[in-house]
């Protein structure tokens, strides 16, 4: 049996708040039962099944013993499909050879090899769950978790809320969220209750340590065709935004926004890469609010560069001009009050419907168009020769913003960058495809020369940053002093590595495109 939830980490809601909701809504319920479960998860002294993918579980459920083993459990968006054969144990005794189910038991007896089993850990929750119905007639039941992860005489607590599939369309869970959790604040469960016992035992925590979240390499198959490439493509998108969401709301890391921001990027260059399988108006939207949430963190990240990299940088290099680190303080002022609001925003309705969205976007083949009867060749399109399409399309664009380099308006370098930037993410998603000797040229040149545009970039920031109505000093000749200072330096910066441009666009041009 296949078992689908979608699974979100609760905060300070209580289980009385959630079914108040569930009454409040639309959703047809036959009212909460709860009831206290007691989970001890075994394996051997090696973790034999948690590396071969296994959970083994014997479970108390009121007067009954439930012996139960979960295989293949992907985890993604908060979205959760693993494999589910259950038996009843008698006495709580486990007995691997009562499996139902010959292959997985087959799995189990293999990779066990005769070792003695022993609980690892243990979660002893009280759930409070009900069925839920949508007029589309898909049915779930929703579960309130609040309890305890326990291993080496040690506890968490855990607060979590599952929303299973029982009839109907995997799309009604996102639905049944969006329903409940309108208010925004909620996180994607990125672990199941399994492996954060395991984790507890291991190092005694149930979540990984909250850090930014850099962007990962995806390892895309040329076997695999363009639906499945798009499919992993996103979840790596989705993983990246959702993560440095809570980072940039719950840590005063500048990493955070910084990495929001390429992980929105990424997005929406995934969107441009896989246009012509995935185009519908649905990824049209979430394309649009990328791109407005991207604007709102961009200028956090901004104000984060020019205080901390640019302008403390100068402050330090040139320790004889007071008036940099008075900026730099000054500036880091107002990027602490934009860290507050900016986190106040990821917390809110919109956003976490934008989050919503896309999970079931990615999750749930939300880029089917029922309309378009050609859609399905396309998305059977073999990866392998589509990658090179949507690279040569990327380059095409690339060169046409580029011709006349030299004569290129500020305007024009604007439009020139942003086309690099988005070449540069379709060549990290599809180069795991080609050999890696021909893409990492390529990627290297094209690396050298986003440098280039990205200090010009930087220039024009400064710039506006330090001589708007709000730029820090306005009535201080020695900031005044300080903000020429900056100015001319991230000019000259600028304007030095832009004389290399023709250079470096050569190179590039000249480099063979490893696609072909």
């Amino acid at each position: 049996m296949s078992e689908i939830e979608l699974k979100f980490l609760l905060d300070d809601v209580t289980s009385s708040d959630i079914w108040a909701r569930v009454k409040a809504s639309k959703l047809k319920s036959d009212g909460p039962r709860t009831r206290t479960l007691r989970s001890i998860y075994l394996d051997t002294s090696e973790h034999a099944l948690k590396k071969a993918g296994i959970a083994l579980r014997l479970r108390r459920d009121g007067r009954r013993w439930i012996q139960t083993v979960k295989t293949n459990a992907e985890l993604h968006g908060g979205l959760s499909q693993v494999g589910e054969v259950e038996n009843t144990a008698r006495g709580g005794r486990l007995c691997v050879e009562a499996i139902p189910d010959a292959e997985v038991r087959d799995a189990v007896i293999h990779c066990v090899n005769g070792a003695p089993l022993e609980p690892v850990c243990e979660t002893v929750i009280k759930r409070s769950a009900g069925e839920l119905s949508l007029a589309d007639g898909t049915r779930a039941e929703l579960a309130i978790d609040v309890g305890e992860v326990r291993a080496n005489g040690r506890s968490a607590e855990l607060r979590e809320v599952e929303i299973e599939l029982i009839e109907g369309n995997p799309g009604g869970l996102f639905d049944i969220a969006h329903l409940l959790f309108p208010q925004g604040g909620l996180r994607f469960s990125r672990l199941s209750k399994s492996a954060r016992g395991y984790l507890f035992a291991e190092q005694g925590q149930i979540d990984p340590p909250l850090a930014p979240r850099h962007a990962v390499a995806i390892a895309l198959d040329p076997d695999q065709i363009a639906e499945q490439a798009a499919r992993d493509v996103l979840r790596e998108c989705l993983d990246q935004v959702a993560t440095n969401i809570v980072v940039v709301r719950k840590l005063d890391d500048p990493e955070g926004p910084h990495q929001l921001r390429i992980g929105l990027r990424r997005l929406r260059s995934a969107f441009a890469a896989f246009a012509a399988v995935l185009g519908s108006p649905e990824m049209a939207r979430l394309n649009d609010e990328a791109r407005w949430l991207g604007q709102e963190v961009g200028r956090l990240r901004d104000l984060d560069v020019v205080a901390n990299d640019i302008v403390r940088r100068e402050a330090g290099t040139h320790p004889d001009q007071p008036g940099l680190s008075a900026l730099a303080d000054a500036l880091s002022r107002q990027a602490g009050e934009l860290r507050r609001l900016v986190g106040k925003l990821l917390a809110e309705a919109r956003v976490q419907a934008f989050l919503i969205g896309l999970a079931r976007f990615v999750e749930t083949r939300g880029w089917l168009v029922p309309q378009d009867f050609e859609q399905t060749g396309r998305l059977a399109t073999p990866v392998a020769g589509f990658a090179g399409r949507s690279l040569a399309k990327c380059w095409k664009k690339v060169r046409k913003r580029a011709h006349g380099l030299e004569t290129l308006t500020v305007e024009q370098r604007h439009e020139l960058r942003k086309e690099l930037k988005k070449l540069r993410y379709a060549v990290e998603f599809f180069a795991p495809l080609y050999p890696a000797k021909r893409a990492d040229a390529f990627r290297n040149h094209l690396q050298k020369l986003q440098a280039v545009f990205g200090d010009l970039n930087d220039a024009a920031t400064i710039r506006t940053m330090l001589t708007g109505a709000e730029a820090p000093g306005g009535g201080d000749p020695t900031a005044q002093r300080a903000v020429g200072w900056v100015i001319g330096a991230s000019q000259a910066r600028a304007e030095f590595g832009w004389a290399g441009a023709k250079a470096l666009w050569k190179d590039l041009e000249e480099t063979r495109p490893f696609w072909k």
